[in-house]
C-alpha cells in the first residue's frame, strides 16, 4: 500500500509556524485501523485523511471528497487547521481546478474557498453558556494555579470550557503563562470536557498588528498538550467574543510558542467564515 502524503503549516503563510498537519490521500479506502496508526506515526496534533467518494472522482477535478481528523490517539468530531492543510495541499499542490471544496465530515459538510489571500473555511458556529467556577475549579487551579479568571463559559457542542482570563493581563503574560496539562485527563474524566481555551481581550492600542483577542487550546484528553493553532476552538471563539466586543469580523492570534493568525466573519446563516494561508513543507510516499 502507498499513497501521497504531505505535511502543511496551518494558519501562518511561514514553514515551521503555525499548526502541522500531515494530509493523506487516498485513492481507496483504508483499514479501519490503519488511519490510527499512521496518525500515531506522524505523531502531529492531527493527520487528515481524503478520501474519494466515488470511484470515478479524482483530485483535480472533483469538488467534493470525504474527511477524516486523527491525533495520535483518537479520531476527532472536528479540526480547522488540518482542514485548512487538506485544502491547501488540493488547491496548491494538486492543482485542483475548482473554487470551493467540500469535505464531507462527522462535523456535516464544511467548504473550503479559494481567495488570493488565503483558504476560507465554512464552520460550524457553536454557542458558549455561563459555566460554574465551582464545578470546574479543581480544573481550573489545577491548569493555571492562582492566576486571575474574568469568566468561564462552557460549549456542551464540542466539549470545550472557555476560561477568559482577567483584562488585567496581556499578550506576553498569556504566551510565558506555565499550563499544567499533565493530569487535566484525571482531574476530569466525567468526559464533559474535552478541550480547555485560555484567552483574552486584544491589545488594540499601540500595537504593531491589532488582534481583537488572543487564545490558548489544550487538549491533553485527545493525547495533544498544547494544540498550536486551533480552527474548531475558534468556532467557540468567535461566539463569545462576537457578544462580548458587539463584533461580525474580527482578527485572532492564538499564541502558542509557533503561533498562527486567523480572519474571522461570522455568517448570517448562523455559521463562521475563518481565514486563514498554509505553508507546504514536506511531500512524500507513505508505505505500508
Amino acid at each position: 500500500m502507498k499513497f501521497p502524503i504531505f505535511i502543511a503549516d496551518a494558519f501562518t503563510a511561514k514553514a515551521f509556524r503555525g499548526n502541522p498537519a500531515a494530509v493523506c490521500l487516498l485513492e481507496n479506502k483504508l483499514d479501519e485501523d490503519m488511519h490510527q496508526k499512521i496518525a500515531k506515526e506522524m505523531n502531529l496534533s492531527e493527520t487528515a485523511f481524503i478520501q474519494k467518494l466515488h470511484p470515478t472522482d479524482n483530485f483535480t477535478q472533483s469538488s467534493c471528497f470525504g474527511l477524516r481528523w486523527f491525533t495520535p490517539v483518537s479520531e476527532v468530531p472536528l479540526c480547522g487547521h488540518a482542514t485548512l492543510a487538506s485544502a491547501a495541499v488540493l488547491f496548491h499542490k494538486i492543482k485542483n481546478m475548482n473554487s470551493t471544496l467540500t469535505f464531507v465530515t462527522l462535523s456535516g459538510e464544511l467548504k473550503a474557498r479559494r481567495e488570493e489571500d488565503g483558504i476560507v473555511l465554512d464552520l460550524p458556529l457553536y454557542p458558549v453558556h455561563p459555566q460554574d467556577f465551582h464545578e470546574v475549579e479543581e480544573l481550573i487551579k489545577t491548569a493555571i494555579g492562582d492566576t486571575l479568571v474574568q469568566d468561564i463559559r462552557y460549549s456542551p457542542d464540542t466539549r470545550k470550557l472557555l476560561v477568559r482570563l482577567s483584562d488585567t493581563y496581556n499578550r506576553s503574560f498569556l504566551e510565558s503563562l506555565k499550563v499544567n496539562t499533565q493530569n487535566l485527563p484525571q482531574v476530569e474524566n466525567t468526559g464533559k470536557v474535552k478541550g480547555l481555551i485560555l484567552t483574552i481581550k486584544g491589545e488594540p492600542d499601540g500595537q504593531t498588528q491589532a488582534f481583537d483577542f488572543y487564545s490558548r487550546y489544550f487538549t491533553p484528553w485527545f493525547g495533544v498538550a498544547e494544540d498550536p493553532v486551533t480552527g474548531s476552538a475558534h468556532t467557540v471563539l468567535s461566539s463569545y467574543w462576537s457578544q462580548q466586543l458587539g463584533k461580525k469580523t474580527m482578527h485572532a492570534f492564538q499564541c502558542s510558542s509557533r503561533g498562527g493568525e486567523l480572519k474571522i466573519s461570522l455568517r448570517p446563516d448562523g455559521r463562521v467564515d475563518i481565514k486563514g494561508r498554509a505553508a507546504l513543507v514536506l511531500e512524500g510516499t507513505l508505505t505500508a
